[in-house]
């Protein structure tokens, strides 16, 4: 006769661990779970016995969701944050100073793919990312990334030619940010969960920070120093901040060896978890056009390039209330019904953009636009994490970022072009704006696959 028993041990002042334990007894009468471990150590030799070690299934409740490691965690994934998101949407100044002094001779839309590839590297390596992460690999290529990243950012310094800025500050910027942002909100899931909408929160004010200081830096370095030394003042930072965040950022979850390779293709049999990520690619075709055009624009109507270049940092400077405010809301009401809102203000804002022809009007338009994108995406990945096992969720978020990569990569170059043909941004505008607002009605679709009712917490 066989009987397989599952049992939990609790000894005292250790900590509980978990075992499929199968015993084999040959003629021997039921057991009762208890008296399993006693008949074990006193008639070994009756019982073949196999233990298979099974990792810690987590409830909710055994997320710490506070605490001082935990915070600290935020903490250095805040600098990842600065270090990546707020780098990379500061783009702003670069696109409007290369159009007036080193690339001058290139087109708008030339210039633009710099960002556009910067913006999809912070993305796309997530798949990659996602995956080695689930399965234990985080160190390592935290690390590496970080000095990619702190290189790539000295090497722009030296470049002189319009694929010299693509290849540095492209492509190895846009690849050390991917390595670095992709696990984060995986990392940030392994200590949160009723609180994780005020951690993500916390750790999107970080892109607020490093969006609104580095394009004031700039302002004021450039005349000062010089671009050169601008560049590798702006290394020495990143170096102390991925500093700190190597220091303080762990996994807190062992690995788990999911089924299947590289990709989970059966995440996309959820219907809901499809048409989010078809919002998602949406989206991104539209959201960063202001944050990349926006000082362009202010010089296009008379504003001087002195002032042009602190319309990136006004509009990173209001994301932060943004993305605290919307962290601050998601945990009580949901995600989605945060993100969905929000949105489309940052969708009607992209139409209204182009038509703000006076100084005072267009601080007012990207002030409230760069509130609604910063509560935007703030909460991008959360949807993500609960639609699966905490074990899966690296994978999960990294096919998520490599979709809605290919987004932002087509985006701002399209803007570019349509502006280039058009002579203004207007029609611009629209196409933002429409990209972004057909993402909020995707995103109300996942909603309501997910809910099928009108009024509910998600």
């Amino acid at each position: 006769m066989v009987h397989d028993h599952r049992h939990s041990v609790d000894a005292t002042s250790q900590s509980r661990a978990s075992h499929d334990i199968t015993v084999e007894e040959h003629g021997a009468p039921s057991l009762h779970p208890s008296d399993i471990i006693e008949r074990l150590s006193i008639d070994k030799e009756k019982y073949d016995v196999v233990e298979v070690a099974v990792s810690p299934v987590q409830g909710d409740g055994e997320f710490p969701d506070g605490g001082l490691k935990a915070w600290l965690i935020v903490c250095g994934a805040m600098c990842n944050t600065l270090a990546t998101f707020g780098y990379v949407n500061s783009w702003g100044i670069f696109q409007n100073y290369y159009q007036e002094t080193l690339l001058s001779s290139s087109p708008p839309s030339s210039i633009a793919w710099i960002g556009s590839i910067q913006y999809a590297l912070v993305f796309l390596p997530g798949l990659v990312v996602g995956r080695f992460f689930d399965l234990g690999y985080f160190r390592s290529i935290f690390l590496t990334s970080s000095a990619i990243l702190v290189v790539a950012t000295f090497l722009v310094a030296e470049c002189k030619e319009y694929w010299h800025f693509v290849l540095c500050q492209g492509i190895m910027v846009g690849l050390g940010c991917g390595g670095i942002f992709g696990p984060t909100a995986a990392v940030v899931a392994h200590w949160f969960k009723k609180r994780r909408g005020l951690a993500m929160g916390f750790v999107a004010v970080g892109s607020s920070i490093g969006g609104t200081v580095l394009p004031i830096a700039a302002k004021g370095l450039i005349p000062a120093v010089g671009f050169k030394w601008t560049m590798r003042i702006f290394g020495f930072i990143l170096m102390a901040v991925l500093g700190v965040s190597n220091l303080l950022l762990e996994r807190r979850l062992p690995p788990r060896h999911v089924e299947g390779g590289l990709l989970n293709l059966r995440a996309f049999r959820s219907a809901a978890y499809s048409v989010y990520c078809a919002s998602a690619f949406v989206t991104f075709l539209g959201v960063y056009t202001v944050l990349t055009y926006v000082g362009v624009s202010a010089t296009a109507i008379g504003i001087s390039t002195d002032f042009a270049f602190y319309f990136v940092a006004i509009a990173n400077a209001a994301s932060l209330v943004g993305r605290y405010c919307a962290g601050l809301v998601c945990d009580r009401v949901g995600a989605m019904n945060v993100m969905i809102p929000f949105t489309a203000g940052a969708g009607i804002l992209t139409y209204a953009w182009p038509f703000a022809q006076t100084k005072s009007s267009l601080i007012a338009v990207t002030l409230i636009y760069g509130f609604c994108s910063g509560a935007y995406v703030s909460l991008l990945s959360n949807p993500i994490m609960d639609m699966g096992e905490t074990g899966d969720v690296g994978r999960r978020i990294g096919m998520f970022m490599s979709i809605l990569a290919m987004g932002a990569l087509a985006g701002p170059p399209i803007s570019g072009a349509i502006s280039s043909a058009t002579g203004d941004f207007k029609a611009v505008g629209y196409y933002a704006g429409t990209s972004v607002l057909v993402g909020v009605g995707l995103m109300s679709v996942t909603r309501h696959l997910i809910l099928r009712k009108m009024f509910g917490r998600i």
